[in-house]
């Protein structure tokens, strides 16, 4: 995908990317917390080798003039009978970019990219308390079809997960 106007690149990394995806994941973890489930001391001190095992899945990253500043992963179903249903995981834009339609751009690459591997669903879960997270996955199509209760503990509170859900066939 070439640069944009706004110099935005959007790719997916490949595993010589080790260091952008290092550089992109640590940052969401420290400015965004709450958003994920992971804690960032459960990643900073990890070792190369361990970063490449955690990386299992499709990660693609934003660009603005050659800088990471979000990201998008998306998580395939393995057995035969789900494959064709995907989460999408570690979403994240830097708060100086929100607004601008990097978020969207992401969301319209990885939903391309999982159409072309035969997904017909994209599934997410989100905190409930992330208002404008849950906003911005309505005005792109997803559907609340469920919570899970106390889903994520943050900071010894229980928060709700919103489960959410697209399909792509239609």
């Amino acid at each position: 995908m070439p640069t944009d106007a706004r110099g935005l690149l959007i790719r997916q990394l490949s595993i010589d990317d080790i260091e952008i995806f290092r550089r992109i994941r640590l940052e969401a973890l420290s400015c965004d917390p709450s958003s994920f489930a992971s804690l960032y001391d459960d990643w900073a001190d990890l070792p190369d080798q361990e970063w490449h095992n955690r990386w299992s899945d499709p990660v693609f990253v934003a660009f603005v003039n050659g800088e990471p500043v979000g990201m998008m992963g998306l998580s395939r179903q393995r057995p035969g009978k789900m494959a064709h249903r995907a989460t999408l995981r570690s979403v994240y834009v830097r708060k100086g970019e929100r607004g601008s339609g990097v978020a969207a751009d992401l969301l319209v690459t990885v939903s391309d990219y999982a159409r072309n591997l035969g997904i017909l669903q994209l599934e997410l879960a989100v905190n409930a308390e992330n208002i404008v997270a849950m906003q911005f996955y309505r005005r792109h199509g997803f559907v609340k079809v469920g919570r899970i209760p106390g889903g994520v503990l943050d900071g010894g509170r229980e928060i709700d997960d919103i489960i959410m859900v697209r399909r792509l066939d239609g």
